[in-house]
């Protein structure tokens, strides 16, 4: 499923999505299965999101950094926004993490100390260049990364919750929105191709590391992880995911390589067209009409029932 456009004019908009999560689980579901039909996707995005309350303010506090050496006002104003929106995205990532602490993980404490730990490490013994590059790399993987999520989202995120599913597609329209400016950022200061591979190769292996290391922890506490069907299942999500996501990495290695040669996909502009005309309707999309060419809220009436029901 591609539905690619190529429009690099498109600006950053900081927005205020209305989400709201309670239970991540239907009826005579595991706390967390927020996608019923694979618990194992579930997991997997769980456990990216329980990253992003450490990682993107290292990569805030990186770019503000940068910013003070930085001369160019309309790149200054980018590098504004992109902090605006990585604020907002950790912030929702939080609130939503809180859910699954409250439904009993054990395993969440030592995975959030261990990322708090390494992006401690990362902001205070690293150089500015090297957490630039870091910072360009994860933004450039996190572009393929978003490409893959709309490309495939009928597959990983059909009928699944409505608020999980906008949380994460919400997140990576604009992680595509601002694909540039890490990448402009780093090449105004520094512009190394070896440094920038250097900040790809460790970005992508740290964050998939300590990805994997979280969802098998989610997994064993479910009592999935010694499941051969899960484990199929397992496999079966992850190498859709790598076979994917590998040639757009390997796209990045190019010398001449710009995050704005890479076409934006039209159903995330159509993403941003729905928030602007519906907030309410972008944070809570129709899971069952995914396959649909542009994004489609869960009518309201359904939305207002949920609400009461949870006690909102």
């Amino acid at each position: 499923m591609s539905d690619a456009i190529l429009d690099t004019s498109s600006r950053m908009v900081v927005r205020r999505v209305p989400f709201s999560y309670t239970d991540t689980a239907t009826a005579g579901t595991a706390p967390g299965h927020w996608n019923t039909n694979s618990p194992e996707f579930s997991q997997i995005v769980n456990s990216a999101s329980l990253a992003m309350p450490y990682l993107e303010p290292y990569l805030i506090r990186s770019m503000r950094e940068a910013r003070k050496q930085i001369t160019d006002l309309a790149l200054q104003k980018d590098l504004d926004l992109y902090v605006a929106q990585e604020a907002t995205h950790f912030r929702q990532h939080r609130k939503f993490n809180d859910t699954l602490a409250a439904a009993g993980y054990q395993a969440i404490g030592p995975i959030e100390d261990r990322l708090r730990r390494d992006y401690e490490v990362l902001g205070t013994k690293r150089s500015l260049r090297f957490n630039l590059a870091y910072a360009e790399g994860f933004e450039s993987m996190a572009l393929a990364i978003g490409h893959m999520l709309i490309e495939d989202r009928v597959f990983l995120f059909g009928d699944s919750d409505p608020a999980v599913a906008s949380l994460v597609l919400w997140h990576f329209v604009e992680e595509i929105e601002h694909k540039n400016v890490a990448f402009d950022v780093f090449a105004h200061l520094h512009g190394s191709y070896f440094w920038r591979m250097v900040g790809l190769v460790y970005a992508t292996s740290h964050i998939f590391w300590r990805t994997g290391q979280g969802y098998r922890a989610l997994l064993k506490e479910d009592g999935l992880w010694r499941d051969l069907k899960s484990r199929l299942r397992l496999a079966k999500v992850l190498v859709r995911i790598i076979k994917n996501i590998l040639p757009r990495w390997f796209h990045i290695w190019r010398p001449s390589y710009h995050p704005s040669q890479v076409a934006d996909p039209k159903w995330g502009r159509d993403w941003a067209k729905l928030f602007d005309a519906n907030p309410d309707g972008a944070a809570n999309l129709d899971t069952s009409r995914l396959r649909e060419t542009v994004p489609v809220a869960v009518p309201s009436s359904v939305v207002g029932t949920q609400a009461q029901k949870d006690g909102l």
